[in-house]
């Protein structure tokens, strides 16, 4: 029964640290998700724009070797 000791204390120290977590307001986490959603749509815009760079430059090279 060593394990459930552990176990129990183990469960306590959790609940004893969540009680120190300071968690994140509503506008908070509103702010942060716009952000989050921002960047990964500049990041996709950018990504699909040296796709096409790199497809055109592609399609260059293979008409050479025709």
């Amino acid at each position: 029964m060593g394990w459930l000791k552990r176990f129990r204390q183990f469960l306590i120290e959790v609940l004893a640290e969540l009680k120190k977590t300071t968690w994140p307001t509503y506008r908070e986490v509103y702010g942060t998700t716009i952000v989050v959603i921002v960047a990964v749509l500049i990041t996709a815009v950018y990504l699909w724009i040296v796709d096409m760079i790199l497809n055109a430059g592609m399609d260059r090279v293979f008409r050479v070797f025709e």
